[in-house]
């Protein structure tokens, strides 16, 4: 395989403009709760008044006399393009810092509370992400000091399967427009052939310490899905409710500071795992080898055996770079929306023809797909999109970001291409617009690719890659100066 490998109150801030340093590398931390205080608070599963385990934004900013970066992930199922605009702009008035020197991702855990402007609930929750993530790009950037930086990678391949299959003759039922898919995502054990694409077991790690040698910060990639199976609650009349959870990312983050620093690892250092080219992987093991787990067991399973992996990957970093070269590039690319067929259109409007159970013989979600691709041939619908992609070059590390849930032979494409020995890819970062499959796996259909669920035309990832190999060639060129 070839590898690449404490709050301060916002009203508080000084607008200031802070100067390109030439005296060598600095880092900055921070890490800012973001858990739900208003109540009751709306989760996918419905409304709920109990947080399992908290969930933050996490950042890590770097710069030298040459160039400046900052990564930050929240624990969200996606951020939003406005929101992440609007947090860089907060963080650029107040840091001089670029927003285009900032990128945003969320981890994908599906158990983040929802913003929005519809109960008090969402209210409270929509000003707390953003506040929160607007709070974390300007400490993390106020908070550098010197620092030294690594770079490293290990494989766990024990927990990542590719959620796409080929089934057994006659086994695959019709999709929502009552047609039949190549391959199925999630299929029964007992149906199942062959997987439909690879799957990605390198996590790679950023690795920070101070000038003295002590942990400072951590970024991990790892291409996997939310793992799920968050505790719920029985309440006194039976209702049955869910809890918020950051998922095996808020756990990998909370194990990380003791496998670096152990029992009393330094208050400042952050850790955080970011999400890889995970469209479609998920944590199902279908060959059912797995015995039953216990609510968040298999969470912890998930997080120490990364945190193990990321472990490993820091033992092994022999070089430490004190003035590497920090570069970022980032590029608007415009994406062409799907049109629906003149026959796509004509079984849509069947479909919604039909009564109810009529629709739901056909397939359950066979009214909202109807729907979608009425929506996309709407005269109104917009036929164009852009997009934010962008590289960044921390030494001989590379990273690349894509606003998609990214099937994984992109990222291994991007990491194959790439002229850097470290790549990684991270997802749903600086914007969401659904999932992002490359042209063969279009061709064999399935959830990922449906009209709705995958908005744009199929070379939308041709596109998007040869941008950022692009982008990763400028950046391989650029020299210390």
């Amino acid at each position: 395989m070839h590898r690449h490998p404490l709050l301060t109150p916002l009203f508080l801030l000084l607008f200031i403009t802070l100067p390109l340093r030439a005296d060598g590398l600095r880092v900055g931390t921070a890490v800012v709760d973001i858990s739900p205080t208003v109540k009751p608070f709306q989760l996918r599963s419905g409304k709920s008044t109990y947080v399992h385990d908290p969930l933050h934004v996490r950042a890590v900013a770097f710069e030298n006399g040459q160039g400046r970066a900052v990564i930050a992930v929240m624990d969200a199922i996606g951020v939003g393009r406005e929101m992440c605009d609007e947090a860089k702009a907060a963080a650029a008035k107040v840091t001089g810092w670029k927003p285009e020197h900032m990128l945003i991702a969320g981890t994908h855990t599906h158990t983040a509370p929802k913003g929005g402007d519809t109960s008090p609930g969402r209210i409270a929750y929509e000003k707390t992400r953003r506040t929160g993530l607007r709070q974390a790009l300007i400490q993390a950037i106020q908070s550098l000091e010197p620092a030294k930086v690594g770079f490293g990678s290990a494989e766990e391949a024990s927990e990542v399967y590719n959620r796409r299959w080929y089934l057994k003759p006659g086994r695959m039922d019709p999709n929502p427009w009552g047609l039949q898919d190549k391959v199925r995502m999630n299929p029964p054990r007992d149906a199942i052939v062959k997987p439909a694409g690879p799957i990605d077991p390198e996590l790679c790690v950023i690795y920070a310490r101070t000038s003295r040698g002590k942990p400072l910060g951590l970024i991990a990639n790892y291409a996997l899905h939310y793992v799920g199976g968050i505790p719920r609650v029985t309440e006194k009349d039976g209702r049955v409710v869910g809890m918020a959870s950051a998922d095996y990312f808020g756990e990998f983050a909370r194990i990380m500071p003791h496998r670096v620093g152990g029992l009393n690892p330094p208050d400042n250092f952050v850790s955080m795992m970011s999400n890889g080219a995970s469209g479609d992987i998920n944590n199902i093991d279908f060959d059912s080898k797995r015995p039953p787990r216990a609510p968040f067991e298999q969470v912890r399973v998930v997080a120490t055996k990364t945190a193990t992996a990321a472990w490993r990957a820091v033992k092994d970093i022999e070089t430490y770079h004190d003035n590497p070269i920090i570069a970022v590039r980032q590029r608007e690319v415009a994406l062409r929306y799907r049109m629906p067929t003149d026959t796509e259109i004509a079984k849509a409007r069947q479909i919604l023809a039909l009564p109810p159970k009529e629709r739901e013989a056909i397939h359950r979600k066979a009214s909202s797909y109807a729907s979608h691709t009425m929506r996309f041939a709407a005269p109104d619908a917009p036929r164009t999109e852009k997009v934010i992609v962008q590289a960044i070059r921390i030494g001989n590390q590379a990273i690349v970001s894509m606003p998609f849930e990214v099937l994984v032979e992109i990222g291994l494409e991007i990491k194959d291409k790439s002229p850097f020995p470290n790549t990684f890819l991270i997802e749903l970062a600086n914007g969401g617009y659904g999932y992002l499959p490359p042209p063969n796996q279009h061709e064999l259909g399935g959830y990922e690719t449906w009209l709705g669920t995958s908005r744009f035309l199929p070379n939308a990832s041709t596109l998007l890659t040869r941008n950022l190999l692009e982008m990763l060639k400028e950046l391989s060129q650029q020299k210390n100066k």
